[in-house]
């Protein structure tokens, strides 16, 4: 049924910031092999993103509207899979989700949201499996890179020693660029939810909330400066953790434990050497730019020259349970909140609708959904990079 429809692939609102930058993608890409369309509330505005981008005048256009439910299963039903960029997704994503579900249409998003996500996934996930719809949360900068990251070490660590990493450390050694106005509105969002309630906050602390009810080994601290022994450089809090975490930890759980049951994991921010790393781990710890006056607003971006000089790199450092060590590197070559995000995204929904033909519907991270099969797409047309890194 899902393969008769009309489109492959609906991006959902095409005609903000990121939707944009998706569009752009496909149409750089030849829709890349796929028929898509463009989908928000105005077919106007859609319209005006349509040829501002130069996509062909015929790409279809679909109006739909969050508020408005009968627009959203008319969409899904046009779809075998939908690509939305309409956050926070706990206000625009829930109706979206069960839409979905209930359709037998596939799905990725943004989401950073993991307090929503344990909520779709509960009401949910027997209805996806039922009707084969394969739901991809955090298919952006959280949690792409990180998911993949861990999955591309842990291989490599079993082809050169046998056996998994019972620890893997993510370094992000670099980023330039600015984190999306969509992710700053999804952490205020979710905080104000666990401001009121202590049940709420206790799911958000906890790394293995999306695990499925396994419950694993104490994690490392995330929330300190320290300078770490194994690159010689200070670190400080990396305000993705929370949700990498977590989705790293549910991937783990959905393929079956390969990384083992006793798996701990950990991200941090490297700021430099000495005490002007020190300086710059105390600042970094100390200011969250995703809140106040200056934090990115919704529907606003970057410039393509901005995004175009943006870049990401994170080392994998993995130690097994007798201590023997590898180090891989993960990068890409625009700023990570957008240029990127667009791009990580893109490539999901194709993925899903081109490569997955063997994956049961249900709920997903990127690592067990589409693992290698990702990553083969983002190197070959993303800006990506997987590859070993000897230790120093």
């Amino acid at each position: 049924m899902n393969d008769a429809r009309e489109f492959d692939i609906v991006i959902y609102g095409a005609s903000g910031f990121t939707g944009r930058l998706v569009a752009e993608y496909m149409v750089a890409h030849n829709g890349l092999g796929l028929r898509w369309a463009m989908a928000g509330r105005s077919l106007e505005k859609l319209a005006g993103v349509r040829d501002d981008i130069g996509a062909p005048p015929d790409t279809p256009l679909v109006a739909a509207d969050a508020d408005d439910p009968a627009s959203i299963a008319a969409m899904v039903g046009s779809a075998r899979c939908v690509c939305t960029l309409v956050g926070p997704y706990q206000f625009y994503g829930s109706g979206l989700v069960a839409a979905c579900a209930k359709a037998g249409t596939h799905y990725v998003d943004l989401s950073g949201e993991p307090l929503w996500m344990h909520e779709m996934i509960l009401k949910h996930q027997r209805e996806a499996a039922a009707s084969g719809a394969r739901i991809v949360h955090s298919c952006g900068f959280d949690s792409v890179p990180f998911d993949l990251g861990v999955l591309y070490l842990q291989n490599a660590a079993r082809d050169r020693f046998g056996k998994p990493c019972q620890q893997v450390h993510a370094r992000v050694r670099a980023m330039k660029g600015a984190f999306s106005g969509g992710t700053a509105s999804s952490l205020n969002a979710t905080d104000a939810v666990t401001g009121r309630d202590e049940g709420l906050r206790a799911i958000m602390r906890d790394p293995f909330c999306l695990a499925n009810g396994f419950r694993g080994p104490e994690q490392p601290a995330g929330d300190r400066v320290y300078e770490d022994p194994m690159i010689g450089q200070w670190v400080a809090p990396f305000i993705m953790a929370a949700i990498n975490t977590k989705n790293i930890h549910r991937s783990n759980a959905l393929m079956g434990h390969p990384y083992g049951t006793d798996f701990r994991y950990d991200e941090m921010m490297v700021t430099g050497p000495g005490d002007r790393g020190r300086a710059v781990a105390e600042v970094v710890a100390s200011v969250n730019p995703l809140v106040g006056e200056g934090a990115p607003k919704p529907g606003e971006g970057p410039s393509r020259e901005v995004r175009e000089a943006g870049y990401f790199n994170v080392l994998f450092i993995g130690i097994t349970d007798d201590g023997r060590e590898i180090r891989t590197v993960v990068t890409g070559d625009m700023d990570p909140g957008y240029g990127s995000t667009s791009k990580m995204i893109s490539e999901s929904a194709a993925c899903l609708v081109q490569d997955c033909a063997d994956l049961p519907g249900g709920f997903y991270t990127s690592a067990p959904a589409m693992g290698e099969r990702l990553m083969q797409r983002l190197v070959a047309r993303a800006g990506f990079t997987f590859g070993l890194e000897d230790a120093p």
